[in-house]
């Protein structure tokens, strides 16, 4: 006689970005096994692997793909569906700098974060639909997960930044016709970007810097030397270190 299924609990949220809504299932000990294998290989693209395996065979939900979401949906997603599947604390650590007698303090300090606290902020509303010149117009989007793989695999960073600003364009006007980036090569839409002068490719960045980020304001007191901190955690990784 076969043993018997246990059964799964399912949820629902909303992604702070795209706004979609996901029906979905907390990982089980052996998706979380492999997660932690990953961790404690410290390679980046084993991570975003496993990463990504998780939350796909998560995703209860038949019309999301994880590859298009932006990054920032990803992590808090990853956030919400750690919660529901070990615990809605995590414990981190944290290492005092503060000098005293121009000497680091070095204590380790431990902060309890409760991750369905945390949210996207945003410092600075930037139009993603952005004016090149007086005919050409580019609207930007959220730079979707996919990009993390394609950014582990670069050793440069320019072709990082250069990349990463390609596969977030949505589309180019040019007063009369439409050119979606989806239809367009990766390599097509960065000699684009190349062409821009100094001031149209600061508009890019700053559309870029202003994307909403993962953050939790923490406040605690060093027990060895008394020094009051104030962090600002970013990040996914900040949540679990």
């Amino acid at each position: 006689m076969a043993l018997p299924k246990l059964e799964v609990p399912t949820y629902e949220l909303e992604l702070p970005l795209s706004k979609k809504k996901i029906k979905y299932r907390p990982y089980l000990v052996k998706e979380q096994k492999a997660l932690m294998m990953a961790l404690e290989s410290s390679d980046a693209k084993t991570i975003q692997h496993n990463v990504r395996e998780i939350l796909t065979v998560c995703t209860l939900s038949k019309d999301v793909d994880i590859d298009e979401l932006p990054i920032v949906d990803i992590e808090y997603y990853f956030l919400q569906l750690r919660a529901k599947s070990v615990s809605e604390i995590s414990e981190s650590k944290y290492r005092c700098n503060n000098e005293v007698d121009d000497k680091v303090c070095g204590n380790i300090m431990e902060a309890k974060i409760d991750l369905t606290e945390i949210q996207p902020v945003q410092e600075e509303y930037v139009d993603p639909e952005i004016k090149l010149t007086d005919t050409i117009t580019i609207k930007m989007k959220y730079p979707p997960f996919k990009l993390v793989k394609d950014s582990i695999d670069m050793d440069n960073i320019t072709e990082v930044t250069f990349n990463m600003l390609a596969q977030s364009i949505e589309y180019v006007y040019d007063g009369e016709q439409f050119h979606y980036a989806k239809e367009v090569p990766v390599q097509e839409l960065v000699e684009f970007i190349e062409q821009l002068n100094q001031e149209q490719f600061e508009k890019l960045e700053k559309f870029f810097n202003s994307i909403p980020k993962l953050s939790k304001k923490i406040d605690m007191t060093c027990s060895k030397c008394g020094f009051e901190h104030h962090l600002d955690v970013e990040g996914l990784e900040s949540f679990f270190g």
